[in-house]
């Protein structure tokens, strides 16, 4: 095991295991280095895997402390809308802010377009959502649906569940998704539209969404605190 990697998994013992708790503070940089013989970069790499993991937070005066542990579950096995997610898993005080509903056009070549396997100038709407929960906003959504499957939103429906709406007033069946999740530093729209509290970095979840038929018809880009939410997956034998 690599130096920083073993002083990661000392202070992660620490933290999961409770020995230490919300609001203490970590040794500094300098008594670190000392206890495990190794250089400040080396203790700054473990620092920065600990942060990335949510664990710990860095103050204004660089000061390592551990970060608060009211994670929300997040079920990333399912195709959800995030209104079926929180009735599900009983999150309280939830709220959608609805930033911008827009019609943009896919590029020959460009991300969106070959993400949503669409044809150059074919309209797409843009979707991008604040989610807040108990009055925390923690999560920001950019979806992007193609319009020849998906020809009518409204601000009204973005609101509420798009999904609902697909299923339930178009009869439009849902099939399977992709999903991979990075953690990201927090780029400007985040530190805009998020309550990051002290956090440089996001977790994303980038989904490509299929029909029942296998048509993609929806691309996601949903953007996390880190300190509020732990990905599960029920996996199978």
């Amino acid at each position: 095991m690599s130096k920083y990697r073993r002083i990661y998994e000392h202070f992660y013992e620490l933290i999961e295991s409770e020995a230490m708790k919300p609001g203490d503070s970590l040794p500094s940089e300098r008594e670190i280095s000392e206890e495990f013989g190794v250089s400040r970069d080396t203790v700054r790499k473990a620092m920065q895997l600990l942060e990335n993991a949510g664990v710990i937070i860095k103050t204004r005066g660089r000061e390592s402390v551990v970060s608060k542990r009211n994670f929300f579950d997040f079920p990333i096995s399912r195709i959800n809308s995030f209104k079926e997610m929180a009735q599900q898993l009983q999150w309280k005080d939830v709220v959608t802010h609805v930033e911008d509903l827009s019609i943009v056009e896919a590029d020959e070549g460009s991300e969106l377009a070959l993400r949503l396997d669409c044809a150059p100038g074919e309209e797409i709407y843009r979707v991008k959502r604040i989610r807040e929960i108990e009055g925390e906003a923690v999560i920001f959504d950019t979806d992007y649906f193609k319009r020849s499957a998906v020809p009518r939103l409204t601000r009204e429906i973005c609101s509420d569940s798009i999904y609902d709406y697909l299923e339930n007033e178009l009869g439009i069946k849902i099939g399977i998704a992709q999903k991979i999740v990075t953690v990201e530093e927090a780029g400007r729209e985040d530190k805009l539209y998020l309550d990051l509290d002290g956090s440089g970095v996001v977790a994303v979840v980038t989904s490509i969404t299929a029909l029942e038929e296998g048509d993609i018809f929806q691309y996601t880009e949903s953007r996390h605190r880190i300190d509020k939410f732990r990905f599960t997956v029920t996996a199978h034998r």
